[in-house]
């Protein structure tokens, strides 16, 4: 089946011409764009077909089986690129082990005025604030379900990510809608309470609220998707007490995994100052140590006993190795797809497979919180 694939691909994938990564003579010409009106061009490209489509099989070391799913590798699409659902097998094929979608809000919104989206090309990193523009649950379902029902699509585990809108008034309920319309579409769902972009949102971190928002969620789960895995996206700007009160939710809610971590309102000291005063949330590399700190506490303060996906700043193999090391079990790529473009999934691929078997690891969880073991 996969031999018919590549010659299909070959014969209509205009990418399979390039014995190279062309993407470095491609880019310039996104970069003279608004970094949002790139994206939607990057988006309608998508749509019709104009991107690479890659059928290698995966390293058996990199397979990941997680949250009852099997992963063929761990580096997946991180929430914010594909926001609307739109081109979710185009992603899929760049060779990611999985993607996740959204923001997906209940009710349609704008999100916060343009411009929303700032490079800081030297250092690869990005500043948004789109704030959760989003079609609504009801659109989004829709397109979830045309995806789903496609005589040939991707088979790989598809995540959602779920919000509240802005005006709410009963966030619960919010993300209850959410996750009654996504789970017949989903392979897993995550809650994200750690966007800086819209108001309030951040606050239910806290440990009251964390405790009464999961509460209500993970009962809606038992009553409309009893089998449906919840993970709970948190920022990398939550101090060390308050990472302890999350690990301790987690451990007692009976969530399945975090994702570790959002976008920082920190702004490194090689972040362009007329960039670093836009608001928003910073991704891309400057984000790394920050999230990667973060990520090997929560290891520690939930015990290992709860799966983290490691997000932040990764833009190779050494990266991806780094946070196994500290903890994660899966990982998520965002900025560094915008910078290095779709080459560089398999290129982080074939770099952390070498790092483990260097090391000796017979499976990647062998590896994961290494550093932390030792």
């Amino acid at each position: 089946m996969k031999n018919c694939l590549r010659k299909a691909y070959h014969k209509a994938n205009p990418w399979a011409l390039f014995g190279f990564d062309p993407y470095p003579l491609i880019r310039p010409f996104l970069f003279l764009l608004n970094p949002e009106l790139a994206h939607e061009m990057t988006i309608k490209m998508l749509k019709f077909g104009l991107g690479p489509q890659f059928f290698d099989d995966d390293d058996p070391l990199l397979r990941t089986p997680l949250f009852g799913l099997d992963f063929p590798n761990p580096i997946g699409l991180a929430a914010g690129l594909d926001k609307q659902a739109q081109v979710i097998d185009a992603f899929m094929h760049f060779g990611f082990g999985h993607v996740e979608v959204g923001t997906v809000t209940p009710l349609p919104q704008p999100g916060n005025p343009k411009p929303r989206m700032f490079r800081a090309t030297d250092a690869k990193a990005l500043i948004n604030r789109f704030g959760f523009n989003s079609i609504g649950a009801d659109a989004f379902a829709e397109n979830l379900g045309n995806w789903r029902h496609k005589p040939r699509r991707s088979q790989y585990p598809l995540g959602v990510n779920i919000g509240r809108n802005k005006d709410s008034k009963d966030e619960a309920a919010d993300y209850v809608t959410c996750l009654i319309k996504m789970a017949p579409y989903a392979d897993f769902l995550t809650v994200n309470i750690s966007s800086p972009n819209t108001p309030g949102l951040r606050e239910l971190q806290g440990r009251k609220s964390m405790t009464r928002l999961l509460g209500k969620i993970m009962d809606a789960r038992k009553a409309h998707a009893p089998n449906m895995p919840i993970l709970v996206k948190i920022a990398p700007d939550v101090t060390d007490d308050q990472q302890k009160d999350i690990a301790a939710v987690a451990l007692s809610s009976g969530v399945h995994g975090l994702i570790v971590g959002n976008t920082t309102l920190s702004r490194p000291s090689n972040i362009p100052r007329d960039v670093a005063k836009e608001e928003g949330g910073l991704s891309g590399g400057p984000l790394f140590s920050l999230s990667t700190r973060v990520l090997g506490n929560m290891y520690r303060f939930t015990e290992g006993k709860i799966p983290l996906i490691g997000c932040g700043g990764i833009g190779s193999g050494e990266d991806a190795y780094l946070k196994i090391r500290a903890g994660a079990s899966m990982l998520q790529i965002y900025t560094a797809l915008i910078f290095e473009g779709p080459w560089a999934v398999r290129r982080i691929k074939r770099e952390l497979a070498a790092l483990l078997r260097r090391d000796r690891f017979a499976s990647l969880a062998e590896a994961v919180g290494a550093d932390l073991k030792a």
